[in-house]
């Protein structure tokens, strides 16, 4: 759907009032996180599916805030895209059309979809142009009332988290270790010596810079020694359908790097299931259950 039709689409399915209603907040994305001036803006988002249209409305929030801020944007609502499935040639021939520097806003029920000969993908072509972005994917579980959480994450004072976040990673940096206890069970060593930090702090203003929005995060990749230990998951957990709240924790076994069980009830097993459905399609099923990460939230 090309602008016209998803502004018209957005009016049908009663969401347009909401978007404009979420354009007040976002338009304070387009400075701090992107500093967009006189460059165009691509809006990509999907039509999701019933009563979970998170995707289209923000999008439509977003095309509208850079209407009120007077920006050259255009705004493309697609169908519902899975791994492995193609985005719609709208899609492709718009991201095609875009100039070096300019700025894309994705907001996806799940993924955005295979771009085509523009590249393997998305971050990549970004980086290629120098073009700047934000993205929020895997929207699909969330229903539409669960809009004003999303703008409530958006909608912060950037500046104080940004200090907080260049605080924690330099702590990181400087570190050797992290361990992790909780109340919960979760007793986790991970190894960082030598290794930098990054911090996912919304600013997103610098060429061919781009990251999650809602942002705030400070993560940092292990160095291959000591990562071991149990971590119970006791908050949400990302399956190969979704994202789904969790009721019985799921407890993890780590050693050399490597969860060795996943122990719990229905999540665990879950989670299982999706872990041996990893492994039957990864390049290198060997790597599927190996730690990759380690990330702070910081977002108030």
């Amino acid at each position: 759907m090309n602008t016209i039709e998803a502004l018209g689409w957005l009016k049908e399915k009663g969401l347009y009032t909401k978007a404009k209603e979420a354009s007040f907040y976002l338009k304070k994305v387009f400075l701090p996180c992107l500093n967009v001036k006189d460059e165009k803006v691509l809006v990509i988002g999907d039509m999701g599916n019933s009563d979970r249209n998170i995707s289209a409305l923000l999008s439509g929030g977003y095309y509208l805030a850079a209407q009120e801020l007077s920006l050259d944007a255009k705004f493309i609502l697609q169908n519902v895209k899975g791994r492995g499935e193609d985005a719609d040639a709208e899609v492709i021939n718009a991201l095609a059309e875009l100039s070096d520097g300019d700025v894309m806003l994705l907001n996806m029920s799940d993924k955005l979809g295979s771009i085509g000969q523009l590249g393997k993908g998305f971050r990549n072509l970004c980086k290629k142009r120098n073009q700047r972005f934000i993205s929020a994917m895997s929207l699909g579980d969330l229903t539409n009332d669960r809009l004003k959480d999303m703008i409530e994450a958006i909608d912060i004072n950037y500046r104080p988290m940004q200090l907080q976040q260049e605080k924690v990673r330099k702590q990181i940096d400087e570190a050797e270790e992290i361990h992790v206890t909780t109340k919960a069970g979760t007793d986790f060593v991970y190894n960082v010596k030598g290794m930098k930090a990054i911090s996912a702090d919304g600013n997103y203003t610098e060429p061919g810079k781009g990251g999650n929005l809602p942002a705030g995060e400070v993560y940092v990749p292990p160095n291959g020694k000591r990562i071991e230990g149990k971590i119970v998951i006791d908050g949400s957990s990302r399956v190969q359908s979704h994202t789904l709240l969790i009721k019985d924790p799921i407890t993890l076994i780590v050693e050399d790097g490597k969860v060795i069980e996943v122990s719990g009830g229905k999540e665990a097993r879950m989670l299982e299931k999706t872990l041996e459905w990893a492994e039957s399609i990864a390049k290198h099923p060997g790597n599927v259950r190996r730690v990759c990460e380690f990330g702070i939230g910081m977002n108030p």
